[in-house]
């Protein structure tokens, strides 16, 4: 019993833990989502002045960067290994 104890839990058959909780999937969803928030924002204002078309490519275009900008703030904040 001592033996089995000693190899089974001991430190070197644990494995390590991830660096980060984030992953490509949340990075994805991040921006995705950015982008399609501003782009939903877009065609409403669009709608409202009389082109959702246009204020939906004028919501795509702010939308990469911003997208762009909410990843780098949430994996800035993130501790480095």
């Amino acid at each position: 019993m001592s033996v089995t104890r000693t190899v089974i839990c001991s430190g070197w058959m644990t494995p390590d833990a991830a660096p980060s909780p984030h992953s490509l999937a949340t990075a994805s969803g991040l921006l995705l989502g950015t982008l399609a928030a501003a782009m939903l924002i877009g065609a409403l204002v669009g709608w409202a002045l009389g082109s959702a078309g246009i204020g939906l490519l004028v919501g795509a275009l702010l939308g990469i960067p911003l997208g762009v900008l909410v990843v780098y703030q949430v994996y800035g904040r993130s501790p480095r290994t």
